[in-house]
């Protein structure tokens, strides 16, 4: 624990920071402001295919001229819609890195740390364009004929680096059972626990079976799951955040004049929780940020190039979209939720542990409480380690093909157990390391090949 701490700490340090905000801004100013067309790309999202004639009077097709360099066939019907890859997408990113990630972030780097998570989601909305933009751009077909792509292809196809590649892949199975599976197990059987003392063994056999009978279906089996359930449990979550709010509604201003204040100051502000100082706030709210949205990890656009689009602008704005719903509304309303409780009972946060300042919030929910959030947290968990398996597969087939793809799928069912039953400290300071390390190669090729991305 110590070694990573210092770790993370160097990792996460100022450089990284103002690289990853340097990179949103740029490309905020490059792409003149793609969070402009936010309520076209939410329409066009909204539909299963680009060639609608909704699709194309929203951005009238206008082919990058190097779009050609993908040596993929377009319209094989076998590949996702472009709102199948948004929802698979989601599914990755919505988890708990909403719900428990948010409750770290405000333990360790005080309230601030929220506003930084909001602008990292702002912002990092034009990064996610110019991933998911350069994983169409530079995707292609595999033995099955699928397309397949992310910040791997592009390393290997638009920067000619196929070492690059297989290190961004390597760091891609990493997270898949670090990130995708060992955060998501472990929260679930700690809410479970918490809520119904329920042992973290059977908790973590019953996730793996049920992920199990997804990923042996393949991509489609994930895109269909995830189109169905994840805009469902998403809006049931909304809901008892806005009750909550209502609930709070006296603490409200306060909290967004202390969230302010703190993500600015040298000092905290946090009473007894833990952090202090803008750097802190930033390099949490960042961090967290950046593992719930990974707008400069890279990852959405493996999701994204598995879509039919065959316009790379279409598919990157209804990708861009993710990081919407994820940060600057999901977060933000949990961070808000979080904070108006710290004001509203301080007692119930008094010495409360990192990841439980969230069900201390969601504990005032009338008649259900706690298990309202143990419930949304366990369908977030669930569809979280399904999409995430589907990005660990295509890391697994670039390093190994298509043969290693079975081994892999049993070693992250075997991982989503081992995940429920180890301490949740370590998990989180396991993930900040590998997000860490995957955010340099993937911005190294959106810097290299920004002249390539197109509005």
């Amino acid at each position: 624990m110590a070694l990573l701490e210092q770790i993370n700490d160097l990792l996460w340090g100022l450089p990284l920071i103002l690289l990853l905000l340097g990179t949103h801004i740029y490309f905020t100013c490059k792409l003149r402001f793609p969070q402009r067309n936010l309520f076209r790309a939410i329409r066009l999202s909204l539909y299963a295919a680009e060639d609608t004639p909704t699709a194309k009077d929203a951005f009238p097709a206008k082919p990058a001229p190097d779009a050609q360099k993908s040596s993929a066939v377009p319209g094989t019907a076998r590949n996702l819609s472009p709102f199948s890859a948004l929802s698979t997408t989601l599914a990755a990113t919505l988890g708990t890195g909403n719900i428990i990630g948010v409750s770290t972030a405000v333990a360790l780097g005080g309230p601030g740390a929220i506003f930084w998570c909001w602008i990292t989601g702002i912002l990092g909305m034009a990064t996610a364009y110019g991933e998911c933009y350069l994983s169409v751009l530079y995707r292609q077909q595999n033995k099955d004929g699928l397309y397949v792509g992310g910040p791997m292809y592009v390393l290997k196809n638009g920067l000619h680096n196929k070492k690059m590649g297989s290190l961004y892949a390597a760091f891609t199975l990493a997270a898949a059972f670090g990130v995708g599976c060992t955060t998501q197990a472990n929260s679930v059987t700690r809410a479970t626990t918490l809520s119904f003392g329920i042992s973290p063994h059977p908790i973590g056999i019953v996730l793996a079976m049920i992920t199990a009978a997804v990923i042996l279906g393949g991509i489609r089996s994930i895109g269909n799951l995830c189109e169905r359930t994840v805009p469902a449990i998403t809006f049931l979550y909304l809901f008892g955040c806005v009750l909550l709010l209502c609930l709070y509604r006296h603490q409200l201003a306060t909290a967004v004049v202390w969230i302010v204040k703190d993500a600015f100051s040298f000092t905290s502000l946090a009473g007894g929780v833990t952090g202090a100082g803008l750097q802190r706030a930033m390099r949490y709210g960042i961090a967290r940020g950046l593992f719930t949205n990974e707008a400069g990890i890279g990852t959405s656009a493996i999701a994204a190039a598995a879509s039919h689009t065959e316009d790379p602008k279409v598919q990157a704005y209804v990708s861009m979209t993710a990081v919407f719903w994820d940060t600057v509304v999901m977060c933000l309303l949990t961070g808000l939720v979080v904070v108006c409780n710290m004001l509203y009972d301080p007692a119930s946060t008094a010495g409360a542990a990192e990841t439980d300042l969230t069900a201390a919030a969601f504990s005032h929910l009338p008649y259900v409480g706690d298990a309202f959030l143990t419930i949304s947290l366990c369908a977030f968990a669930v569809t979280t380690l399904i999409g995430w398996s589907y990005f660990g597969e295509k890391a697994a087939e670039y390093l190994g093909g298509n043969r290693s793809v079975p081994l892999y799928k049993l070693f992250y069912v075997i991982m989503i157990y081992l995940g429920a039953i180890i301490p949740m400290r370590l998990v989180w300071e396991c993930t900040d390391l590998i997000n860490g390390v995957m955010a340099l190669p993937n911005l190294l090729a959106l810097w290299a090949l920004r002249k390539e991305i197109r509005s």
